[in-house]
């Protein structure tokens, strides 16, 4: 029977690895030291690096470096397993062999080194060799990290990560909220309503006008997004331990940056400066910065949905959401705005990661390298998948579906007592205000105050009193 074990041998001895896993020694050194949260690396963070290390390859194989003088040069065939190899973890066909804990050393050293180990052994099985032999013939270190360190690679693969996270998952669900609400608020411009500011009764407007307000809040977040994609293009690949480049090529970041530019249809660029690459992470904190701000947006919008569809008896109900679950285990019949609520919590989450990132960026770096990269690489992919994914569910089940209470909308208007506000120009401030409150006082609305003291002749009191007039500016 075979064994559960193998053992494997790093520079620090020997190690007992299951038996069948693609990673090694240095992988499991850090699953033994590392039982923290539970939380490993994130899928879009270990893709990045199979597509990093697959670019550093074709940067070695074209500069003559991996099949040249080195210690053991490849065979052609070799590099095209380490190609393929690299290839098949930017795919996720390997992300179960990345087992270590967010919560590691700091740099990403024991993330990488499982970057390295599992292409490695999976490199030579490609290749038809003995994966489980003591001599790697395509080596972790020699081969897989050829011309690089954690230093400069873990933070280029966070970067890499982020901005495609961004792109792929998170601009096109904040489109999609904004083309919803951006068609509500067309389909809903003629149906007139109250304004509220500090939640008490302000003037009408549409409810097409305070819809497409939050529709261009989320185009708006769109913007943010792309500020904060355009904020990690700059990559620290090239500098390897302290900035300077040791032991890689002059040309070697360029041509890494190159091909993943091709790769991903992303203008990825070589860092301006090496030193501060290496050493400081405001990218990062710029580029969550402006996820910040998106969630910021997003909890507004949903908010203000939640409290417009209030009710439905006893509240606003200008909205009128999807049923979609009970809403109480004592009261039946109770339906709450479980998406609104939903997506308000991704928002707070995702403004707790900003105190994470800020804090990571300023106190972890010091002289050449920042060591909190792995819990800021987790931090900022968490915030922009949780906000992709909140808002898909939230324009599916909540936003395409919502309905105007135009009854609700219309009735609250001829109630409120700002109405007495498009009379300022007629009868002066002083007088308006005593007018709404003998209103209040009264029950009676401003109109019909307005009628009964012949405050103004019937035709010029009706088209000042004209909710839609209110609406818009006149000159």
């Amino acid at each position: 029977m075979m064994s559960e074990f193998r053992t494997e041998r790093d520079s620090m001895g020997e190690v007992r690895v299951p038996a069948h896993a693609y990673y090694g020694a240095q992988t499991q050194r850090a699953v033994e030291n590392f039982p923290i949260s539970g939380w490993r690396l994130p899928a879009e963070l270990i893709h990045a690096l199979g597509l990093v290390k697959y670019a550093a390859a074709v940067a070695n194989r074209d500069l003559g470096k991996l099949t040249g003088t080195g210690k053991r040069p490849l065979q052609p065939a070799e590099v095209e397993a380490l190609l393929l190899a690299c290839r098949e973890v930017a795919e996720g066909r390997h992300d179960a062999e990345f087992p270590v804990d967010v919560f590691q050393t700091g740099s990403g050293t024991s993330s990488n080194m499982n970057a390295n180990e599992v292409i490695s052994n999976r490199a030579i099985e490609l290749a038809g060799g003995d994966r489980f032999a003591a001599a790697k013939p395509i080596h972790p270190n020699d081969h897989v990290n050829m011309g690089q360190s954690t230093n400069d690679i873990f933070p280029t693969a966070i970067h890499v990560a982020a901005a495609l996270a961004i792109n792929r998952q998170l601009r096109p669900e904040l489109a999609r909220l904004h083309s919803v609400l951006k068609a509500k608020a067309a389909e809903w411009d003629r149906i007139i309503k109250i304004g509220r500011t500090h939640l008490a009764d302000a003037t009408p407007l549409r409810l097409g006008q305070e819809i497409g307000g939050m529709a261009r809040q989320v185009e708006l977040a769109i913007e943010r997004a792309q500020r904060a994609q355009q904020a990690v293009y700059e990559l620290p690949v090239g500098g390897t331990a302290v900035g300077t480049g040791i032991n890689t090529h002059p040309e070697f970041g360029a041509r890494v940056c190159a091909v993943l530019a091709q790769e991903t249809g992303l203008p990825f660029v070589e860092a301006a400066n090496h030193f501060e690459a290496n050493a400081q992470r405001e990218g990062l904190v710029e580029c969550h910065g402006n996820l910040r701000a998106v969630a910021v947006g997003l909890f507004n919008v949903a908010n203000n949905i939640r409290w417009l569809s209030s009710g439905p008896r006893c509240g606003f109900y200008e909205l009128i959401l999807p049923d979609l679950q009970p809403g109480s285990s004592i009261m039946p019949g109770k339906v709450n705005p479980v998406m609104c609520e939903s997506l308000m919590q991704v928002a707070a989450r995702v403004m707790g990661n900003d105190q994470t990132i800020a804090f990571s960026g300023a106190a972890g770096g010091q002289f050449q390298l920042n060591i909190m990269m792995p819990v800021m690489g987790h931090a900022v992919l968490e915030s922009i998948c949780l906000m992709a994914r909140g808002t898909r569910a939230f324009v599916d089940l909540c936003a395409a579906g919502m309905q105007a209470n135009a009854a609700a909308c219309e009735a609250a208007v001829e109630k409120s007592l700002s109405m007495v506000t498009s009379l300022n120009p007629y009868i002066g401030y002083e007088r308006a205000a005593a007018l709404a409150k003998e209103a209040f006082r009264t029950g009676k609305t401003i109109r019909q105050l307005c009628e009964e003291q012949q405050v103004l002749p019937p035709e010029q009191l009706r088209a000042a009193l004209d909710p839609w007039s209110m609406t818009e500016p006149h000159a």
